[in-house]
């Protein structure tokens, strides 16, 4: 599916990739659930998302604070006090410093906390963007405080495409588990 650039696209492909996950999370066995992530055996995966998440818990969460990330900046721009979308001292250079705050934040939140709180944040989040119009989606320059981007990109990094993301990883572990 290619990144959606319309408020339709948009619902749809967030709706989808939401169900995909969900449904794969639903078919995970108990082996799968408990044993731990371990990709340190493939050289594929360098980037720090394959050491930081151990289990779905901390994909769920990673999940959810982006979801936060994203509510928090709409609402504080929308009300005049302007934020970034990363929060100081954080920037997109150092936002992997972010997840794992987010990570270590989270250590003693149970798996069934995380689903909880995923699924909230992600109705909220799409409660957000049916109150937005087409235009003011995905035109730039409709929202300063939104940079040279458009604000439904934002909504798709945070849903479907960071979905997409979980889902992936979800696959990469099951394979694991698999092989040992």
């Amino acid at each position: 599916m290619a990144r959606p650039t319309t408020k339709t696209d948009l619902c749809t492909a967030a709706a989808t990739n939401y169900e995909t996950l969900n449904t794969f999370i639903s078919g995970l066995t108990q082996q799968e659930l408990t044993t731990p992530f371990d990709f340190s055996g493939d050289e594929k995966k360098k980037e720090a998302h394959w050491t930081r998440d151990q289990n779905l818990r901390d994909i769920l969460i990673h999940l959810y604070e982006w979801h936060q990330l994203l509510l928090n900046w709409v609402e504080s721009n929308l009300n005049g006090d302007e934020k970034p979308f990363i929060p100081r001292p954080y920037n997109w250079k150092t936002y992997g410093k972010l997840n794992m705050e987010f990570w270590r934040k989270h250590q003693n939140t149970s798996l069934e906390e995380a689903k909880s709180m995923f699924q909230q944040s992600h109705a909220q989040v799409m409660k957000l963007a049916e109150t937005f119009s087409n235009e003011e989606l995905f035109s730039k320059g409709i929202y300063g405080w939104v940079g040279g981007s458009t604000l439904g990109s934002y909504f798709v990094s945070v849903t479907a495409s960071h979905y997409d993301w979980a889902v992936k990883k979800l696959k990469a572990h099951r394979k694991n588990c698999a092989n040992r």
